[in-house]
């Protein structure tokens, strides 16, 4: 077993995961057919959930101190047995309770992050693209927290900064998700989607679309290397007016477009994410957008 840590790095910047930070140790690693399977995060509405988020399990709590924890989360821990100086025993009854909070929970915030129900989690209107921060990125309005962008998002995520929310134009990185196609249907990995992004995608620097798991919510494993395609892609094929036909399906599209591809596993479900490194104003004011995806014949 290997344990990678990475430190407000994103995935897609390693060049082991097609991106521009040149990470030769993990290069290696890949061309030697290992790659990364497995995120962890916690996908818990619960105290369960508040227990495993912040790290203070069982353990944690007792070999560090609490005093600097608010009284609501203490009590949050307590109720499921976490309590400094005692030891964590659940019975029988508990354990069940917990097993099956852990599976509500994770099946609630699953729901939350792939079936928004209120137009505040989309950047545009009629639209598919999520965004990943009601809230920004302490998911707070007027000084509450808005438990359902919150929940949602460490499903889908790791980690969050500042800089993922930044407005300013040409600096920091924006974001957007999509899990379903122009019907409203889950993208399917035995279908095949064009999305068509307009020309003069508004970057300073790069962006990058990476494909990923529903079940894992790690990037999808099949016989490509990297399921990410952008701007840095060699070989990338763009219209005469600067625009990109995007494949994604089980099978490579006819014609040599397979830098334009990203192959998909029929019978799986899976979610794109869209990353704009530096995006400049017409990613801000909404007139440019990336396209829906529309299921092909």
């Amino acid at each position: 077993m290997l344990i990678v840590l990475l430190a407000d790095m994103e995935f897609a910047q390693s060049s082991a995961s097609g991106g521009p930070i040149h990470m030769p140790t993990a290069d290696a690693l890949a061309d030697d057919g290992l790659r990364y399977n497995e995120f962890h995060t916690t996908a818990l509405c619960s105290p369960t959930r508040s227990a495993l988020l912040t790290g203070r399990n069982h353990h944690v709590v007792q070999s560090e101190p609490t005093n600097e924890v608010d009284a609501a989360t203490l009590g949050f821990w307590a109720s499921i047995g976490i309590l400094k100086g005692k030891p964590f025993a659940p019975d029988a009854r508990m354990k069940k309770i917990l097993t099956e909070a852990a599976e509500v929970g994770d099946a609630t915030a699953r729901a939350i992050m792939y079936r928004w129900p209120t137009p505040d989690g989309y950047y545009y209107p009629n639209s598919a693209w999520r965004l990943g921060y009601a809230g920004g990125y302490k998911f707070e309005e007027d000084g509450a927290r808005l438990l359902n962008a919150y929940s949602g998002f460490f499903v889908y995520a790791t980690g969050v900064t500042p800089a993922m929310v930044s407005r300013v134009v040409g600096e920091g990185s924006n974001y957007m998700a999509a899990v379903v196609d122009a019907k409203g249907d889950p993208l399917d990995g035995g279908k095949t989607y064009r999305p068509h992004p307009p020309p003069n995608i508004p970057v300073k620097n790069f962006w990058s679309v990476i494909l990923y798991s529903n079940q894992t919510r790690s990037m999808i494993q099949t016989d490509q290397r990297f399921p990410s395609v952008g701007g840095q892609t060699k070989g990338l094929r763009t219209n005469d007016n600067g625009s990109v036909d995007l494949y994604f399906g089980p099978v490579a599209p006819a014609g040599g477009e397979q830098a334009n591809w990203l192959q998909t596993v029929p019978g799986e479900g899976w979610n794109t994410l869209l990353r704009l490194y530096g995006p400049l104003q017409p990613w801000f004011d909404k007139t440019w957008r990336p396209g829906e995806f529309e299921p092909q014949p």
